[in-house]
């Protein structure tokens, strides 16, 4: 069976790959018996998954149930997967199978997997690597032979992190993962499921079907969409049932999208004293966004001070090295201070540190070149060093700004005594 042929059998729409790869991992995992673990953010359909895996394996014709583990209450959830024996506990009138046992032979699906108890969560992996499990109120160990399927919207990872979720038990879940994509990363199939939407909705409530202009089109295509295909599905159900007019405009549109919406494109931050946007604190995706063109600003601003270094000094473009890069900053604040270097061009583009310390010294004074030498330089300022701290090299490195094996290198270079 093609990807094609199971988007029809099972009502998928939607070109996009991440979405054709997830149907393709379902599809090649479902003839084995491998535990199956699906990934997604809520409302992004993964409860069809499972039953493409049950649909096109061997256990087609066992039984197939779905449990929500986050809709069943601490204290009855033991019960409701193993089953108890009578008088187990207060309300216990009669014995009772659990789905462990019913599916003999089936799949389970197990919705929200990561809103188990641990307690829940030790006997589930039991099952997973023995197939043994014990009613609650019993002491006889029973076999099952069922496949499971999970799925969660929860950062597994994270929820181990905090002790929530036992490790051992994720691992043995994911044996295959599967990750539903979010809708917008699947915006060629945004308006392809309006469409399907509006149609249902105008046979179901008899009325014609909404339509929407090029630019509604495209406000729905470029929406965040945190709720995913539900929160799409519930939004065309509200315009065909309230709206009177049939032609949907952008303006109709942003009255049923939420506005808080997280934004998709990057966001201007705030130049501010208090650096906050006006809406306060800075959200996760604001901050990093910050944090990437400031960076960005940083890199041109190193790229163009080695630029101006090269360009300025020719025999510094051949002895540069990374090693260097302290020594030679210290080097132009010193030449700076002695005025031998106004062949440089002091302006308002030149890097600070290549400036004089004085700012006070007038453009038009005229200075007399020593023409002295970058080595020349650089060996009176290590001589100074070492007779700064009396010859302690470690003293005289951090003075200069560079590593003690560097100085020594240079020490020997010199031949500094």
């Amino acid at each position: 069976m093609t990807v094609q042929e199971i988007k029809n059998r099972f009502g998928i729409i939607g070109s996009s790959p991440l979405l054709d790869r997830a149907i393709d991992i379902a599809k090649q995992v479902a003839p084995t018996d491998l535990t199956v673990l699906i990934t997604g953010e809520s409302g992004t359909g993964k409860e069809v998954f499972p039953q493409i895996v049950h649909h096109l394996s061997a256990r087609k014709h066992g039984q197939y149930i779905a449990v929500n583990c986050g809709a069943i209450p601490e204290g009855t959830i033991d019960s409701e997967l193993f089953g108890h024996e009578k008088g187990s506990f207060t309300g216990a009138h009669e014995s009772r199978k659990g789905y462990f046992e019913v599916a003999n032979g089936g799949t389970i699906f197990l919705d929200e997997v990561a809103e188990m108890p641990l307690a829940t969560q030790a006997r589930l992996l039991r099952v997973l690597e023995s197939g043994e499990f014990i009613k609650v109120g019993s002491s006889k160990v029973q076999k099952t032979d069922v496949r499971v399927v999970a799925a969660t919207n929860v950062n597994i990872p994270q929820a181990i992190e905090k002790g929530k979720f036992r490790e051992d038990l994720y691992y043995r879940l994911n044996t295959v993962p599967i990750v539903v994509p979010p809708l917008r990363e699947r915006k060629q199939d945004i308006f392809l499921l309006f469409r399907k939407f509006a149609a249902d909705f105008s046979a179901k409530y008899r009325m014609p079907t909404i339509k929407l202009d090029a630019e509604a089109e495209q406000l729905l295509v470029n929406y965040y969409w945190q709720g995913n295909v539900r929160q799409l599905k519930n939004i065309t159900e509200q315009i065909s049932v309230i709206e009177k007019q049939r032609d949907i405009t952008a303006d109709i549109m942003r009255n049923y999208l939420p506005e808080k919406a997280v934004p998709q494109l990057p966001v201007l931050v705030s130049n501010n004293s208090g650096g906050a946007s006006q809406g306060g604190d800075f959200s996760e995706r604001e901050i990093l966004y910050k944090v990437l063109f400031d960076m960005k600003k940083d890199l041109q601003d190193l790229k163009k001070i080695v630029v101006d270094l090269i360009e300025n000094d020719n025999q510094l473009n051949q002895d540069f090295a990374p090693e260097n890069a302290p020594l030679i900053k210290k080097l132009y604040q010193e030449v700076g201070t002695q005025e031998t270097t106004l062949h440089l061009g002091y302006n308002s583009t030149t890097p600070s540190f290549m400036k004089p310390k004085d700012d006070t010294l007038p453009v038009h004074t005229i200075v007399t070149e020593e023409n002295l030498s970058l080595h020349e330089i650089e060996e009176d300022m290590i001589k100074k060093a070492l007779t700064k701290h009396k010859g302690k090299r470690k003293n005289a490195a951090k003075e200069l700004g560079i590593s003690e094996r560097t100085l020594y290198r240079k020490i020997n270079e010199y031949g500094i005594k």
